[in-house]
């Protein structure tokens, strides 16, 4: 991000309302010229014309009668001085003034598009497509679901929205000259587009998660259910099948019916009255699926799915003292998973002990409420977690200590303290296992790589930093800021590098240069 005068900024009012609004600029304007009055057309290139006898004439009577010659200016001198850079602006260090705000750097963005919606959606999930994986080619199509926190419990609803014609950020300057651009090229001044169908959902949806579905497995038909889940603020857990309005918009005139849709498949009621944000699914083959769900009095309960139904287990798991952050399935054994909470710990459960106590875990992750958790899907043995003073850790389960172990709490492999609030979301990017984004609510997100170890060649990049300014981590590849108040924040498992992040003030999607 870099900051301009706010006396710069263009009124928004001046722009065509849309839904979705590329985040780049439109260029330079053309300035306008007036004619001057002519009695007649005048040949533009008429002096630089002439006839054989003009040139004749002019060489015989020199300088008097032929063209006037211009004195002849000395070269000049290129400076070797470079260009100032352009003020970035670094959090913690750098203090916007009174007439400044923040503006982004295009150049650093392969993608940058922001999207407006009606009520905030606090949390939301990415929905596979049949589009490919690791897509890399634009303009892109991408879907997701979320949930709305309206101002009255009747006005929420779940929507599924499809974002296509998302083009590469334009730059000023740019010539695309590869093969691979060409397809851009020819649409960049078209405007995203947004499409949504909506399910009304009674109370605000705390969290919102959707069935897991394995890489490279196409989405399925319409015949089958795309089941999510949403926690609702009621203290109700409901299952959705969204496939009908995805075919709904790829498909035009496909109708379904909205009295079976609209109805969910099922409500999980066993939390009672108690509200819940921790929630998470699992899948364990096409016919069997499991949904953990926890709330803010400390309990977790497990659900299953067979092809009879759903089932929702009556025992709870218990062994936190205070609310139930978040949730994570093990990604490599089917009957492990690990929770957060704001009794400062992260606990490792398996659904087979007896009791319904975890099984390891380490007692003070962080020096507050623990917010997020994310699993490594490639490195299992590796967990992230967020705190409420801002704190990002990465922990080797290897090392985590039995229940009932006297032995002090493992270190963390790494740590970072810059966000200076709390955590909201954190998650490991699905294919690079060193990499993961975070988010905060500081107003950032932030993107890692745990790979990237300092250099001493290359340290003092922070020389030049105003006093009492902050040293940047290396492993810290990317700030993106923009957003009020961010919520939550994904990666995109068929975009490769791509970002989605929600805030009150709306979704944003972008690929940076970095990852």
């Amino acid at each position: 991000m870099s900051k301009r005068s706010a006396t710069e900024h263009v009124d928004p009012a001046a722009k065509n309302a849309r839904t979705v609004q590329n985040a780049t600029g439109s260029g330079s304007k053309r300035e306008n010229t007036e004619m001057d009055d002519m009695g007649e057309f005048e040949d533009a290139w008429e002096d630089e014309i002439e006839s054989d006898e003009d040139v004749v004439d002019a060489g015989a009577g020199g300088q008097e009668d032929g063209m006037d010659v211009d004195d002849v200016l000395p070269a000049i001198e290129e400076s070797e001085e470079q260009p100032p850079a352009p003020d970035v602006f670094i959090p913690g260090t750098h203090v916007l003034g009174k007439d400044e705000i923040l503006e982004a750097d295009d150049s650093v963005y392969i993608m940058r598009h922001s999207m407006n919606v009606t009520w905030p959606c606090l949390s939301f999930d990415v929905l596979r497509d049949n589009l490919g994986d690791e897509r890399q080619r634009y303009p892109a199509t991408a879907y997701i679901v979320s949930g709305t926190q309206a101002d009255s419990a009747k006005n929420n609803e779940i929507s599924v929205y499809k974002l296509s014609s998302l083009h590469r950020t334009q730059k000023d300057g740019d010539d695309s000259d590869s093969d691979d651009d060409e397809d851009d090229d020819d649409h960049l001044d078209e405007d995203p587009i947004l499409e949504y169908r909506s399910i009304p959902h009674l109370g605000g949806v705390n969290r919102i998660r959707a069935q897991p579905l394995p890489p490279s497995t196409p989405l399925p038909p319409v015949s089958q259910p795309y089941y999510v889940s949403s926690w609702a603020e009621t203290g109700k857990v409901h299952i959705f099948d969204v496939r009908p309005l995805i075919e709904s918009l790829d498909v035009p005139g496909y109708s379904y019916d909205k009295s079976r849709v609209h109805s969910p498949v099922f409500t999980i009621e066993s939390h009672g009255r108690a509200e819940g944000f921790a929630m998470d699914w699992a899948s364990s083959g096409p016919s069997s699926l499991r949904l953990l769900t926890g709330d803010v009095h400390s309990k977790i309960y497990l659900t299953t799915c067979t092809p009879t139904g759903f089932n929702a287990l009556s025992q709870p798991f218990l062994s936190h003292t205070s609310s139930v952050e978040d949730l994570q399935w093990s990604p490599s054994e089917p009957t492990v998973f690990a929770s957060c909470s704001a009794d400062c710990s992260v606990q490792i459960w398996d659904v087979r002990s007896r009791g319904r106590k975890s099984v390891a875990g380490i007692d003070s992750a962080h020096e507050s409420d623990v917010n997020v958790i994310s699993w490594n899907k490639s490195t299992t043995y590796l967990l992230l977690s967020g705190g409420d003073e801002g704190g990002l850790k990465a922990w080797d389960l290897r090392n985590v200590k039995k229940k009932g172990s006297t032995d002090p709490d493992p270190k963390p492999v790494a740590a970072f303290n810059w966000h200076k609030a709390p955590i909201t979301s954190i998650e490991w990017h699905p294919t690079e296992d060193s990499i993961f984004a975070a988010s905060g609510t500081d107003d950032q997100v932030t993107l890692w790589d745990l790979a990237v170890e300092q250099d001493d060649d290359e340290t003092g990049a922070m020389d030049d930093a105003p006093e009492g300014g902050r040293d940047v981590p290396p492993q810290l590849l990317f700030v993106h800021q923009g957003q009020k108040d961010i919520k939550e924040v994904h990666w995109h498992p068929q975009i490769a590098g791509t970002v989605i992040s929600t805030a009150l003030d709306g979704f944003n999607i972008f690929k940076t240069i970095s990852v």
